[in-house]
């Protein structure tokens, strides 16, 4: 069934990422939107705030239940995002410490501290950041390189992403030939949370050159 029933339907999308996410629904129905997901869990520029509720217009189109878009693309997302906590997992912890050691502006004792805050909140962050954009797939990574029990990512990542894709399906179902006003709303706040870590890294790295510009001042 195409989401174009009828002359009067609202028109499909008939290019770009929409375009390709709706031939994938359309081919291959709750598989095709687990697998747009799974995609754009490894790759964050196809966003999910496209793919997911245009999922939710095609199931109030009739192309995919409503349950079936819900399995599929939470499915998907663990998918997703195990592959990459197995790249995290494969890189390791020795390989990061070498890494961060030939940084310039870094110490071990960054990574440390970044290490023991992972162990402290290292669930908390794995469920809340599978609903912040941007966040939802890099830390699947560092999870991975912690080596978080996978039972534990799992579960916590199959919950996260079912309120995430929830949320942004059933906007889609409801919203009908309006889905694209989620991905706008997303993006400002995908933006905004870039922003947020671009003054972050701007501001720790300022701290840090004036830190070592100090020490060596007092040497």
């Amino acid at each position: 069934m195409h989401l174009v029933a009828s002359a009067a339907a609202p028109q499909k999308p008939d290019g770009g990422i929409a375009g390709w996410a709706t031939g994938l629904v359309e081919t291959l129905g709750g598989p095709g939107a687990g697998l747009a997901i799974a995609l754009e869990n490894l790759f964050p520029p196809l966003p999910s705030e496209v793919i997911l509720p245009l999922t939710g217009f095609a199931a109030g189109q009739g192309v995919l239940s409503l349950p079936s878009a819900l399995f599929w693309t939470t499915l998907g997302s663990v998918v997703g995002a195990v592959v990459l906590y197995w790249i995290g997992a494969s890189f390791g912890r020795e390989r990061m410490h070498s890494l961060w050691a030939k940084l310039p502006l870094v110490k071990a004792s960054d990574l440390e501290r970044t290490e023991e805050w992972f162990s402290r909140h290292g669930t908390k962050a794995v469920f809340f950041g599978r609903m912040v954009p941007v966040f939802r797939s890099l830390i699947s990574v560092p999870a991975g390189v912690e080596r978080m029990p996978l039972r534990v990512f799992v579960t916590l990542t199959a919950l996260g992403s079912l309120i995430w894709n929830s949320a942004l399906v059933m906007a889609g179902y409801w919203l009908g030939d309006r889905w694209d006003v989620v991905g706008d709303y997303v993006g400002l706040a995908s933006k905004a949370v870039l922003a947020l870590v671009a003054v972050a890294a701007v501001t720790w790295t300022i701290r840090r050159v004036r830190r070592s510009a100090r020490s060596r001042d007092a040497r």
